[in-house]
């Protein structure tokens, strides 16, 4: 369910491609920080926009650093690192584990398997350090795994569930961004489900694995009826979004709100269609 709010490069600035690919070498870092090259393992771009959103939102001091790494042994890149590249390694690992946890139970992945197994210290540690946020993470997930198991066919109550998980972990504090900060998260999870669904559906039709589109599919409106029902998640994710007072990053946050997270819509289109150059809905 992870790499689905990514930034449209084409349409970025130089400044603002290398601003973001700065906060994603700096969640890299606090990744191996804490939780050593496995941990470096779950990385991906969801949790980027994250630390990036909140970074913006509450203007923390940074601490940039160029350094090399094994992927990028022969230049030296710019790391940015605050104490959100931290809280979001720690929900980086969180959702990794209870991924893994459910990728066990029902496919039975050799890879979740071992993965999980390295990664349930650290998870004991996270419940310890955020028992509440945890305990709402755990239970819509344990509801999804229900759902999905009794072959529910109402979406929105399913995805809703991974709603939960993004508005826990963007509502970071509970101060007076809270609830817009829940809202764009909740919105945000939203689309990522129905976004995976999408991408993984002719895979899970042929596996015969449970995924919520299989019965719409075979529509011959199927690609613009999905494309609404994301768009309408997106628009209520970029409208909280909007009422937070955000200055720093504006443009790279809203490339990535308006723009990155259709890219990758027609990226997974043109992958089915096998044409591309299909045009955009």
């Amino acid at each position: 369910m992870f790499g689905y709010v990514i930034v449209n490069k084409p349409e970025l600035k130089i400044k603002d491609f290398e601003c973001y690919q700065s906060f994603y070498c700096g969640l890299c870092q606090a990744l191996k920080d804490g939780y050593g090259r496995i941990g470096q393992l779950s990385l991906n771009y969801d949790l980027t926009f994250v630390a990036l959103v909140l970074s913006a939102l509450y203007e923390v001091e940074n601490s940039v650093v160029d350094a090399r790494c094994l992927l990028h042994p022969q230049k030296k890149h710019h790391r940015i690192m605050n104490e959100f590249s931290g809280y979001c390694a720690d929900m980086t690992i969180l959702l990794t584990y209870l991924k893994c946890c459910d990728d066990c139970d029902d496919e039975h992945h050799i890879r979740s398997k071992v993965m999980k197994r390295f990664l349930q210290p650290y998870y004991d540690m996270l419940k310890a350090k955020y028992p509440e946020k945890t305990l709402r993470i755990e239970t819509a997930l344990q509801e999804n795994h229900e759902l999905e198991h009794s072959n529910c066919d109402d979406l929105d109550r399913l995805a809703s569930l991974s709603g939960v998980l993004m508005g826990e972990v963007l509502a970071v504090r509970d101060d007076e961004w809270h609830d817009s900060l829940y809202e764009m998260g909740d919105y945000l999870g939203r689309f990522i489900y129905i976004m995976d669904a999408f991408d993984d559906r002719e895979d899970d039709e042929k596996q015969q694995r449970f995924n919520p589109l299989i019965q719409y599919a075979k529509q011959i409106d199927f690609d613009q009826r999905i494309y609404e029902i994301l768009e309408l998640m997106m628009a209520n994710s970029a409208r909280a979004f909007e009422k937070l007072p955000i200055l720093l990053y504006v443009d790279l946050i809203r490339n990535i709100l308006y723009s990155g997270v259709w890219a990758k819509f027609e990226t997974i289109k043109k992958k089915r269609t096998g044409d591309d150059h299909a045009g955009s809905i």
